[in-house]
């Protein structure tokens, strides 16, 4: 289900790994991206998830939505996309983000697993919460979310106990 909502977005070119790490500041006017080796042509709301929920910086949610719908607002001034309302927005916005996090997490643990790059697990608690989130208020994705909610996180939580704080509102 979740491939098939992405699916119905526009597709525009995409950095993939848009965030905050591959961002520099090269001058006072002029933004830098570096590893856009992977570029692709994908959903217009990638490389905003990607950016706005970041593995690696978390911003507030309403900080979030009001970037997301500000982002929609411009698309729209600039004939990105047909009239799409805020909430079929956002709702694009957590779709992706929800195929896009269930793939980091699993990324970031096969790096720890196969390539002995154990850092990586230190991101996995917020990327986990922000996939939680992204699934929580769309009936559809109930399944998932539920099947998460009782059989990942109480076995993540024994093995990462550190994540507690951070996925306590999912826990069941």
């Amino acid at each position: 289900h979740i491939a098939d909502e992405v699916a119905k977005q526009p597709n525009v070119f995409v950095h993939r790994d848009y965030h905050s790490r591959n961002l520099m500041i090269v001058d006072s006017h002029t933004l830098g991206v570096i590893d856009f080796q992977d570029a692709v042509t994908g959903a217009i709301t990638y490389d905003l998830v990607s950016l706005l929920r970041d593995a690696y910086v978390e911003w507030p949610q309403a900080r979030v939505v009001a970037w997301v719908e500000d982002f929609r607002q411009l698309l729209q001034q600039h004939g990105q996309i047909a009239q799409v309302d805020a909430a079929q927005f956002l709702q694009w916005f957590d779709y992706m983000g929800a195929q896009r996090h269930l793939k980091v997490v699993g990324i970031f643990a096969r790096l720890s697993l196969r390539d002995g790059k154990h850092g990586y697990l230190n991101d996995i608690p917020l990327v986990f919460k922000y996939l939680l989130n992204e699934l929580k208020d769309y009936a559809p994705l109930q399944p998932l979310y539920q099947w998460l909610c009782e059989r990942i996180v109480p076995v993540y939580l024994i093995k990462n106990p550190t994540a507690t704080a951070m996925l306590e509102a999912h826990s069941v």
